[in-house]
């Protein structure tokens, strides 16, 4: 396990930043503690700094997982986020689409979010902003990528995608095996 080097704070920084915008810092000064990420095996894990220090003592390759798995580089070296850094960045997210209970479970399956299926969607939102799906309960569901504006939304036929799949909560389930 290992700190992220300059380019890759900078490629995952830029990934998450298209979700909660300036609340990044928020992220990394808590108010619980200091958090920090780290690469184990291609993948980047956030963890409290406590608890790092408590890690120290465990060797490389006998060590599975530590703290919450944000995401993982490609071999492309491109950052992937993973669903279970919804819980974080969800209470910061800046643009926010929630959808219809007719549509959640077709969002669960992997499927992108269409206009009939779309409740809400947070203002001056614009294309290819990443944003968090929530139902219309408010609990968060997975994020994606708004593939129109909310400009655009409000004239688009009902058929049209508004939101491009990234991760749902439902891929605990799908890959209960590939997640750590």
């Amino acid at each position: 396990m290992r700190p992220l080097t300059e380019e890759e704070t900078r490629v995952m920084f830029e990934k998450i930043a298209k979700y909660i915008g300036e609340n990044l810092q928020l992220l990394v000064d808590r108010p619980d503690g200091t958090y920090c990420f780290r690469l184990h095996n291609e993948r980047v894990y956030y963890v409290s700094e406590k608890i790092l220090k408590l890690a120290a003592n465990i060797s490389g390759d006998k060590l599975v997982s530590l703290g919450t798995c944000f995401g993982k580089f490609t071999k492309t070296h491109r950052f992937r986020l993973h669903i279970t850094a919804l819980d974080y960045l969800a209470p910061y997210a800046k643009y926010k689409v929630w959808i219809k209970p007719g549509a959640e479970q077709s969002f669960l399956y992997g499927n992108h979010v269409l206009k009939s299926g779309l409740g809400r969607i947070t203002e001056n939102t614009s294309q290819y902003q990443g944003v968090v799906v929530y139902s219309m309960a408010d609990i968060p569901l997975g994020f994606g990528v708004a593939a129109k504006s909310t400009q655009d939304c409000r004239k688009v036929d009902p058929m049209a995608i508004v939101v491009f799949h990234q991760a749902d909560i439902g891929e605990y389930v799908r890959h209960e095996e590939t997640l750590t």
